[in-house]
């Protein structure tokens, strides 16, 4: 490159970076945009849920948690929490290792369901195991026979927020595991590896941060689902209400505090949540 043609090329290249590069005003009103928009809807909220918890003092606050009907509402939210997660887990797991690993009829189809929850609304959701599980729905004559009781109770709740939580840690791993391929798979085999061995010593190990960010999610939703749980619990207090139907049944009755107190606890969760799923994608970027 001569003399001549390198000033040339030098602004060029300036030229080109200035025109990839926006405004010093475009920068800083697209940031106080964004940054408008998380005060208004996400710090200020979360803020006044701890405000109007302890407005009456720390007494008051922890009182309203240890109230029986609050202490079972926490009790079942972390028992659907305790039984959901890990069954969505090994769904999620054998999901992905099926879709990824193997060619089959209805592969497409088994793709779309797995997404079919984010597509329908909860309400649906809790209403189809009405009508498949309630008094007057297509089971409920036979479960009413056998003393079988799923609708207002206990199960009803675990079957709504499986349906409700069962995608996340499917999607967490199926395009994490497609781009990972299985070359490191059929090497292991290839050296007398068998099938768990391989699975534990080569498949986990690869997809571990993807699967505890699909976890991490699965419990976050778990834990606040309402709107499922909403229709097939029938709101019995200290029986099947979870924390989030705890907050509404609260704030009716204008037990405010009550009802922030509860509220504070999956603000808490939403923050360790936030806070967990940073630390993972961190984690993942660096790996």
């Amino acid at each position: 490159m001569n003399t001549v043609t390198k000033p040339l090329y030098k602004d060029k290249i300036v030229a080109q970076q200035r025109a990839l590069q926006d405004p010093d005003w475009v920068k800083w009103s697209l940031i106080t945009i964004a940054l408008s928009f998380i005060s208004l809807f996400i710090c200020i909220p979360l803020g006044l849920v701890i405000v109007q918890a302890f407005s009456k003092g720390l007494e008051a606050y922890w009182s309203a948690l240890t109230q029986p009907d609050t202490l079972a509402a926490i009790k079942l939210t972390l028992l659907v929490a305790v039984v959901t997660v890990p069954l969505n887990t090994v769904f999620g797991v054998a999901a992905a290792w099926a879709i990824t690993r193997f060619d089959f009829k209805g592969k497409s189809f088994l793709t779309t369901l797995i997404d079919l929850p984010f597509s329908v609304s909860p309400v649906i959701s809790g209403l189809i195991f009405v009508l498949l599980f309630g008094a007057e729905g297509w089971f409920g004559e036979w479960l009413m026979e056998h003393d079988v009781k799923i609708i207002f109770a206990v199960p009803g709740i675990i079957l709504a927020t499986l349906f409700i939580t069962f995608p996340f840690v499917a999607r967490q791993l199926i395009p994490l595991m497609q781009e990972m391929g299985n070359q490191e798979e059929e090497a292991a085999l290839s050296l007398g590896a068998g099938g768990w061995k391989t699975f534990w010593a080569v498949t986990i190990p690869n997809i571990k941060w993807a699967l505890l960010y699909g976890v991490l999610l699965c419990n976050a939703r778990a834990m606040g689902e309402f709107g499922a749980v909403s229709v097939v619990s029938g709101h019995i207090r200290g029986m099947t209400n979870t924390l989030p139907l705890h907050v509404e049944v609260s704030y009716n009755d204008y037990d405010v505090v009550g009802a922030f107190a509860s509220a504070s606890i999956l603000a808490a969760l939403a923050i360790v949540t936030l806070i967990l799923k940073t630390a993972l994608e961190w984690k993942q970027t660096n790996r």
